[in-house]
Formats: structure tokens, C-alpha cells, sequence
């Protein structure tokens, strides 16, 4: 199982991967509070993959509030330190080493480590031991799409309770590099460059950074670190002239990325280096268009909710996300838009290397209360932090049709939240552009997004056209019998992108009988008019100057839902050609069309 170096953008090489069998039980009275009292381990499963799902080796999808899981592992304590890292577990984690407490989380989605140099044994054989609560009825944590009723429904799926990304250990200095964070300046042709220093406190600490684009260095600087950090500009030479320029920005057509090998010096003396890479790239609002590299840029996005058949949430392998964003590409669209799931950092570091770009989306609590607010700013928090500095990532979207936050027009404290939350996080991103809630009731927002699954192309061309003035656009009620805009937030001059569009299903596969899987907003009955629909929709949204992007809805076949470009399994519904040639249409006589 190869699921790659799980921190793509700080990859040292000692490290050693947790993945694989652990012992593991199901705690739904919630008995243990510690390791010491469970006394017996009925099943074994297979990390990173969640208890429902078949990769797992249990595939059991009834409720579980709680759950343990167990292994040893050989390390033998040195003069360096080790740290232990998970990339997920779902919701509240606590791990110890040898009977030892080392570090709590809480949190679905986001990462978590602790030092645990101080609690190895000296033997080398380690007991790792995890606890999880999950409640799967609390509609006050953020949780996505995953359902509260037993069996999944509608637009929900199965749950995922506790692990479900990689585990791992790394073996680093007494002092060393904790944190990397790139910051592209295009204005300027430079990089932003900031570093935390974790670990014992060292004297005549520096670091030296290079910067290169295949064999040609652009960089090669020395920093010194104070108070254990560094912040600097590394200033690359400007050729000026556009053409020259151009072969050092990064945007899908031309994922350019710049390498970066990162050493920590304590006077002379080496004693930290990893490899990391960033980007040349600008992305803003300029009145009504998205602007990428300082050019108007048409967004052709896929919506994407991240699942597999027999995996869940969790990819069956690397190449598997890789797989995912060479088909987004094959299909003619330039990025996605990743639905109520914060995905692993291997999805985004191939959408780095190959080129699309990333909305990055906060899952939903479905209660408005103070610890749902509480909880996702803490995790949306997490999230920005680990994913700042991804060039895909474009966008950032805190809500979505008003979920967990469903009286917005009537309760002052909702739209204060949704506020809240577009202000942090341009606070903590000044960089991108924030839609504080996609698809309607939009108040602080660089983008107003719209939800419309009308497949009747005349409907679309009546609502949106050329004809009709914003005041009547804003002033009328959309599907979902929600309003455009709040009051008091009338349409300032923002691009408007059509976010979720489509959904239409068609299942190329009976099953027994003749019976087919046919959730969907429109209902295919056969290919031939799947082909249809698609390219009719997809050519009237193109060619609708009033959007500057679009979104499609969707990816894959998920669970019930059957309204994928592609099967569950990656299948093409039509020919990948044909997806592509209408997806990638090129607009006519549309002022900044691309």
C-alpha cells in the first residue's frame, strides 16, 4: 500500500509509515477511558481505513460512538527525536505511547503530532494505543456528508469513524524545522518565506535555502534564525517581458513549480534538511472576472465529494489520486471544487504537480450553536494552516447553502458567524479569494456563488442572460426558495459563477432486473441522452457572459447518488473525448472570454 510521504511540502527521509494491521474493537458503551482496561481486541483492521468501509477488512457501517485501536512498532531511542504524526482521525482523538498519554485532538479532518522522544521504551518495541469518540447523531461537529441516519440517504453517505489517513513517525534533530509556509508575491517576482524552529533552543542557528526550475537555480540564500524563527522575501530575477516571465508561473495549463531544499545550520554543521517546492502564482477579483496570473481566467470546475468505492473517504492508493486529477484534465475541466471534505495533502500535492486548481471547502456542522462555531473555526483554522501554501488551492469556502447556519435571513447571530468566518480567514489568507457562504443568502463574499440544478437550458438562458438586469437577477428567488443575497448585502460588482449546476443521473449498469441507481436532480433514460443534457447545459453555461465560472455536479457516481460524469469506479459514462470537447468550449464574442 503506497500512499506517498504524507506532508508533501516538508519531506524528510527518515520516516516510517503506521500504515497496516492494528488491533482494533469497538467501544459503543463507551467502557474504557484508558488502554489498561481493555483486556481483549476481537477484531483486526487495517489502517488508514475506516471501520465502515470493505478496505478496512470490517466494513461494518452501523452506528459506533466509539472505538480503539492498537500495534506495536520498533524504535529504538537515539540522540535525535522522534516525532509521531496522523493526518486525520475522526473526531476526538487520544494516543498513548506504553501506557502513556502523549496528545490529544479534536477534529475530523486536520492533522495532529506530539514529541514522544520522552515516552519511547528503551527496548525499541513500542505500544501504540488509539481511543476515538465519534458520536454519530452530534450534528454539532463538522462532518460533511457523512449521514446521521444508519444507512445513507438522499445526498449523505456512510460515516467514517476514526482513522482514516496515514500514521507515521519521523526521526528529526533536537532542534528542527517544524513549519514552512510559501507565499507567492507575482508583483514582485518573489516568495514569501516563513520558518518555525521546533525543538531544543540552539545558538548560531541559520538557514539555508535554494530555490530551482529543473537544473537552472533562481535562488540561494542564507537566513539567520531569530527567536526561532525566519520571515523573509527570497527575490527572484524578473525577466520583465511577459513571454520570459510566463515560463515561471504556475496555473493548469502550466503547473510550473520551483523545487526548494531547506537546510537547518547550526554554525556549520547540518543538522536538518528536506526538500519542499512552491509557486509563481497570483490569484484576486478584479470588478466581475477571477483573475489568475493577472489575466481573467474562466473557471471550469467538477464538483467532487472525494469518495471510492470500498475505501470511502480515504483513497485506495496514491496513484489513485493522481488518477482522479489526470481525469478532471481528461474531461476538459481546469479544476474542482472539493465538496464538504478537506482533502488529503497527496490529492493536492497532484493537483500541484499536474495542474488544476482546488476550491477548498470547510465540512458542515448541521447545528447552529455555540460549540459548532466553536469547533469549526478551531478546524477551519487547521485547515488554512495546512494547506496555505498549496498553489492549486484558489478559494476558500466556510459555508455552504447556509448549512449549519440555516436561518441566516431572520437570526442576527448567524449571519454574524458567516461574517466571522470570511473575515478570519481573509485575516488568516490575505491571498485568496473567501466565498463566506456558496450557492445563495450571500452577505461577506468575494464571489457570489448560485446553486441551479434546472436542466432546461431555456430556463438557464431566461434567469441569466444577456437581458436580464442584476437588480431583477438579485431581486428574485432561485431554487432552494432562498434569496441571492442577504438585505443590506446587495451585489457590489462581484464575479457571479454558476457553483452547482447538472446533476444528471444515469446508471450505465442494471442491476438485477433491469433496476437502476437513478438519484439525481434530472434523470437520464439512457446514454444517449445523458450525452445530450451534458453538452446542451454545459454549452449554455459557457456561453452565459454573466458567469465567470461554473461548477458541475459532479465528479463521480457517489453511493445512491448517480449523477457522475464517471461511475463509482472511474468508468467515463461517454467517451472522455467527448466530455472533454464540450467542457472545454471556448466562449464567443464574450468581452474577457477564455
Amino acid at each position: 500500500m503506497n500512499h506517498g510521504y504524507p506532508r508533501p511540502q516538508l519531506r524528510r527521509g527518515d520516516w516510517t509509515s503506521l500504515d497496516g494491521p492494528w488491533r482494533f474493537c469497538f467501544d459503543d458503551e463507551r467502557r474504557f477511558s484508558t488502554p489498561a482496561q481493555i483486556e481483549h481486541w476481537p477484531l483486526q483492521i487495517i489502517v488508514p481505513f475506516a471501520p465502515e468501509s470493505q478496505a478496512s477488512g470490517i466494513g461494518d457501517q452501523r452506528f459506533h460512538a466509539a472505538c480503539w485501536y492498537e500495534r506495536e512498532f520498533e524504535c529504538r531511542p537515539g540522540r535525535d527525536r522522534v516525532i509521531l504524526r496522523f493526518g486525520a482521525v475522526d473526531y476526538a482523538a487520544r494516543v498513548w505511547l506504553n501506557g502513556r498519554l502523549v496528545v490529544t485532538h479534536e477534529g475530523g479532518y486536520t492533522p495532529f503530532w506530539c514529541d514522544i522522544t520522552d515516552a519511547l521504551d528503551p527496548s525499541g518495541l513500542q505500544i501504540l494505543t488509539v481511543g476515538v469518540q465519534d458520536d454519530p447523531h452530534d450534528l454539532t461537529k463538522p462532518r460533511g456528508k457523512q449521514d446521521w441516519q444508519e444507512q445513507p440517504h438522499s445526498i449523505w453517505y456512510p460515516r467514517t469513524t476514526g482513522i482514516w489517513q496515514t500514521v507515521w513517525w519521523e526521526r528529526v534533530s533536537r532542534t528542527y524545522v517544524e513549519k514552512i509556509r510559501w507565499t507567492p508575491h507575482l508583483e514582485r517576482f518573489a516568495i514569501g518565506l516563513e520558518v518555525r524552529i521546533a525543538g531544543d533552543p540552539a545558538p548560531d542557528l541559520w538557514l539555508d535555502v535554494s530555490l530551482s526550475h529543473g537544473k537552472r537555480q533562481l535562488a540561494r540564500d542564507r537566513y539567520q534564525v531569530v527567536e526561532r524563527e525566519v520571515d523573509r522575501f527570497v527575490v527572484l530575477s524578473d525577466p520583465g517581458i511577459d513571454d520570459f516571465r510566463n515560463e515561471l508561473l504556475w496555473s493548469p495549463e502550466r503547473p510550473t513549480l520551483i523545487a526548494a531544499h531547506v537546510r537547518l545550520l547550526q554554525g556549520d554543521t547540518v543538522i536538518d534538511e528536506f526538500d519542499s517546492y512552491t509557486a509563481l502564482r497570483s490569484v484576486h477579483i478584479l470588478r466581475d472576472r477571477f483573475m489568475l496570473n493577472g489575466r481573467p481566467y474562466l473557471l471550469r470546475l467538477v464538483l467532487d465529494q472525494g469518495y471510492w468505492p470500498g475505501t470511502l473517504m480515504t483513497a485506495p492508493s496514491d496513484e489513485a489520486f493522481r488518477r482522479d486529477v489526470e481525469l478532471v484534465k481528461a474531461m476538459g475541466f481546469n479544476g474542482v471544487r472539493k465538496h464538504q471534505k478537506l482533502e488529503d495533502p497527496r490529492y493536492l500535492y497532484w493537483a500541484d504537480v499536474l495542474g488544476i486548481v482546488v476550491w477548498s471547502e470547510m465540512p458542515s456542522a448541521y447545528r447552529f450553536t455555540r460549540t459548532a462555531i466553536r469547533r469549526t473555526v478551531r478546524e477551519w483554522t487547521e485547515a488554512i494552516e495546512r494547506d496555505y501554501s498549496h498553489p492549486c488551492v484558489i478559494v476558500w469556502v466556510p459555508f455552504n447553502e447556509s448549512w449549519g447556519v440555516p436561518d441566516l435571513t431572520a437570526v442576527g447571530e448567524q449571519r454574524h458567524a458567516v461574517q466571522a468566518l470570511y473575515h478570519l480567514t481573509k485575516t488568516l489568507d490575505a491571498t485568496r479569494p473567501v466565498i463566506g457562504n456558496d450557492g445563495w443568502e450571500s452577505s461577506a463574499t468575494d464571489i457570489i456563488g448560485i446553486h441551479d440544478y434546472d436542466a432546461n437550458t431555456e430556463h438557464i438562458r431566461q434567469r441569466y442572460g444577456a437581458e436580464i438586469k442584476s437588480e431583477q437577477l438579485f431581486d428574485r428567488r432561485r431554487p432552494g426558495g432562498r434569496i441571492l443575497t442577504l438585505d443590506g448585502y446587495p451585489h457590489r460588482g462581484q464575479p457571479i459563477m454558476l457553483t452547482e449546476f447538472g446533476g444528471i443521473a444515469f446508471d450505465p449498469n442494471p442491476g438485477p432486473g433491469g433496476s437502476r441507481t437513478t438519484w439525481g436532480y434530472t434523470v437520464a433514460s439512457d446514454a444517449r441522452s445523458f450525452k445530450r443534457l451534458y453538452c446542451a447545459l454545459i454549452d449554455t453555461v459557457i456561453h452565459t457572459a454573466l458567469f465567470s465560472g461554473f461548477c458541475y455536479t459532479q465528479f463521480t457516481d457517489t453511493f445512491q447518488e448517480a449523477n457522475g460524469l464517471l461511475c463509482a469506479d472511474r468508468t467515463p459514462k461517454m467517451p472522455l473525448q467527448e466530455i472533454a470537447r464540450a467542457t472545454s468550449a471556448s466562449r464567443t464574442h464574450i468581452p474577457g472570454g477564455v
